[in-house]
Formats: structure tokens, C-alpha cells, sequence
């Protein structure tokens, strides 16, 4: 029998906790902890060993970049974190993307949302789709915010991993992938999982920030563009 799935909820409104914790539970998802700020969850992570971090980005003493930099550090069996915003593209969204999370949510998410994206991320796909992982790079890249930069090497990936990478970046699925360069889907799969193992990536969407802040894709680039040969 699956064990059930482990919850940590971290943010400083009482009401948010207590509606997140009735939403998990009727689904069946346990909630083992809750945090009213960074700290506090950070101590919580390490004590519970949960599956999943809902993280506030904003939180009193630490905020939810500070805590999520803390929980993923040098761990390699780290929990999954899913960033909790009032804001679309928060710039702090982005940053937390880049220290390691998963994806983010806003806070009027549905029930529905809320219960398949922490079993999203527990099977260790990524939260947000490669476009709006794409968006969220461009804002922040273009304005030269303050972020925890992905400095990655590309120099290990083959020049087909490369092409993947690139496109992947463009917010092309892995069907889409396949389509574009003739392949099958298990195949672009492999390559993903390729890329992601030789760069030491979580997920996707660290995979669409590296291919940003190397250069490999520039912001000013649209979804599906052909790779430009240098």
C-alpha cells in the first residue's frame, strides 16, 4: 500500500493554513507540520521529513526564499517546495525557482489545483509549464534583479542535448520536442533526463533558468523559434 503523501505547510495567516489542511486531508494528502514563518520551517522540514513544502514567499523573522535555500541545501532526498504567492511573477518567485523549488501558486488556487500540484512535484515533475517558467526568466533576466543564479557548465551535454535544452527553454512539451526533431517521445525523455543528470537539475524549470542565464536562449526569443547556429 502507497504510503500517504507528507505535507508541510509554511505561511503566517492562520486562515490560509487551516483551508490548505481541510483541501489536503479531504484528498487524502497528510499535513505533518505547519510553520508560521522561515524558520520555523526550516526546522520543521529537517524534524518531519515531509514530501512537500508549501512555502509563503513572505513570511515574518525569514522569508520563504531564505527557508527554501536552507531546506534544499546539500540534500539530496531535500522535499519538494512549492512557492506560495499573492502576486503572479512575483520577482522572489523567481529567485526561489533558481535556489531549487518546484514551481509556484497563487493563493486563490482551487481545491483541484492545489491537491494535483503537490502530486505533481512528489513525482518529480515540475509545477509550471517550460512557457511560463520562460516568462517568469525573461522579466527577471531583462531587469538584472538581485537572484540566486543556476551557474551551470554546458560543455558536458552533446550538441543534441544542447539543441533539447534550447528548445525545451522555448517552452516546447516533450511532444512538441519530438515533433520538431523527428524523434520519438521516449527518446526526448531520455535526453531530458540526460540534461537535467549532467547539469544537476531538479527539474524542468531549473533546465529552462540555465538555458536563460547562459546565453544558450535569449529573452528576447519566442516560444518555438528555430535555434540560431552560432
Amino acid at each position: 500500500m502507497t504510503e500517504p503523501l507528507r505535507v508541510l505547510l509554511a505561511d503566517d495567516q492562520t486562515l490560509v493554513r487551516t483551508g490548505f489542511r481541510l483541501i489536503l486531508g479531504a484528498d487524502g494528502i497528510d499535513v505533518v507540520a505547519e510553520a508560521t514563518n522561515g524558520a520555523e520551517a526550516v526546522e520543521a522540514a529537517r524534524r518531519t521529513l515531509p514530501d512537500v513544502v508549501l512555502m509563503d514567499v513572505r513570511m515574518p523573522e525569514m522569508d520563504g526564499l531564505e527557508a527554501t535555500r536552507r531546506i534544499l541545501a546539500g540534500a539530496p532526498d531535500a522535499p519538494r517546495v512549492i512557492i506560495l504567492t499573492t502576486f503572479d511573477l512575483d520577482r522572489y518567485v523567481y529567485a526561489a525557482l533558481s535556489a531549487g523549488a518546484s514551481g509556484f501558486l497563487l493563493k486563490d488556487v482551487t481545491p483541484e489545483q492545489l491537491t494535483a500540484a503537490v502530486r505533481t512535484v512528489r513525482t518529480g515533475d515540475a509545477l509550471l509549464a517550460p512557457a511560463i517558467t520562460r516568462r517568469l526568466v525573461q522579466r527577471f533576466t531583462r531587469q538584472g534583479g538581485d537572484t540566486t543564479a543556476l551557474h551551470r557548465d554546458l560543455a558536458s551535454l552533446t550538441p543534441r542535448e544542447l539543441e533539447v535544452l534550447g528548445l525545451l527553454a522555448r517552452g516546447l512539451s516533450n511532444a512538441e520536442l519530438a515533433a520538431r526533431l523527428h524523434l520519438a517521445e521516449t527518446t526526448v525523455k531520455t535526453h531530458v533526463a540526460r540534461i537535467l543528470a549532467k547539469l544537476g537539475l531538479r527539474d524542468r524549470v531549473q533546465a529552462v533558468i540555465v538555458a536563460y542565464e547562459t546565453g544558450l536562449v535569449s529573452a528576447g526569443e519566442r516560444e518555438g523559434a528555430e535555434p540560431t547556429a552560432e
